[in-house]
């Protein structure tokens, strides 16, 4: 059971992961149509590569991690810090679905910023969730810098 959500979890984000690297090179190609042929073409592929690929994606990749976690019992202080990059990566991901919506709601008038940002933030992301999915290291170092407030319950319920 592990080693099948384990599948579902790495295919997930590599699919996720090839999505927010090859959505920016399509906003950065296409927004300069001209001719409504071009901004129908960058539509489909821009919205459904969002919607159809991307998305779909990055719901597996965080589910199959989530119930990972719970099957596998970890819970070590990597994937705190794997988790939160994760969150950086669903942040670009929201982005990058602006950006399509945007630049279709406007028919190609929006004023987009440079969609080559979106690779400066996530592949760096990307390379760290690997490493650290990969390598698991020892991180339990990092406690030692929070405070001891932060460590102990508090016996306040929830």
């Amino acid at each position: 059971m592990i080693a099948l959500v384990k599948f579902l979890h790495i295919a997930g984000l590599l699919c996720w992961s090839a999505a927010l690297v090859s959505l920016p090179f399509l906003l950065h190609h296409y927004r300069r149509a001209r001719t409504q042929s071009d901004f129908t073409e960058y539509r489909l592929i821009t919205h459904y590569g969002y919607i159809a690929f991307a998305s779909p994606a990055a719901v597996v990749a965080i589910s199959a991690g989530t119930v990972l976690i719970f099957l596998a019992d970890v819970y070590d202080p990597w994937l705190l810090i794997k988790l939160a990059f994760v969150a950086g990566m669903a942040l670009v991901h929201a982005w990058l679905g602006h950006l399509i919506l945007k630049s279709g709601e406007t028919g190609g008038r929006y004023r987009m910023p440079q969609p080559l940002i979106a690779l400066a933030l996530v592949i760096p992301q990307i390379a760290v969730i690997l490493w650290l999915a990969l390598a698991k290291p020892d991180l339990a170092w990092l406690a030692d810098l929070l405070p001891a407030l932060a460590l102990e319950p508090q016996g306040g319920s929830l």
